[in-house]
């Protein structure tokens, strides 16, 4: 398809180290265009800390890849936090990464990895991140072993 749609939910337990909020989650809309070799991405992202609807953060993110071949792609994107929806956090506070990301499908697994630089002193100034995905869905190939004789 031309135009697709999701939306992700991510429940965090987080140690004090990375987050003074000790549980979190994300609300991850996704809304993206397919152009033959080109991927658009758009995630209008919340987090919230459970201390109401007033203090939803909107921390979006943007995706523009292309693929390589029919398994590999190479990505920019581009990951922001500008506070709280009812005021957002002014300029020089908010967060703003530029990633570099290579993907890679094997089988039925996907793999991610990137590297991330700041883009104003809000932000960390290097980030790396690694994700393994699984397709339940994918058939297997023809000929694999299904368990059952």
């Amino acid at each position: 398809r031309r135009f697709v749609y999701g939306l992700g939910f991510e429940l965090s337990f987080n140690t004090k180290r990375w987050d003074p909020k000790r549980n979190t989650s994300e609300f991850r809309p996704i809304v993206g265009w397919h152009f033959d070799k080109v991927d658009l991405i758009f995630n209008p992202i919340l987090d919230t800390s459970y201390d109401g609807v007033k203090n939803l953060v909107f921390a979006p993110s943007m995706r523009v890849a292309y693929s390589v071949d029919d398994k590999t792609q190479v990505a920019v994107e581009e990951y922001a936090e500008y506070g709280p929806l009812r005021k957002f956090v002014a300029a020089g506070e908010q967060s703003h990464q530029l990633y570099g990301v290579f993907n890679r499908t094997v089988g039925t697994f996907d793999f991610e990895a990137g590297i991330g630089v700041e883009l104003n002193d809000a932000s960390d100034r290097v980030t790396m991140k690694f994700m393994v995905a699984h397709d339940f869905n994918k058939p297997k190939p023809s000929g694999a072993r299904t368990g059952s004789k």
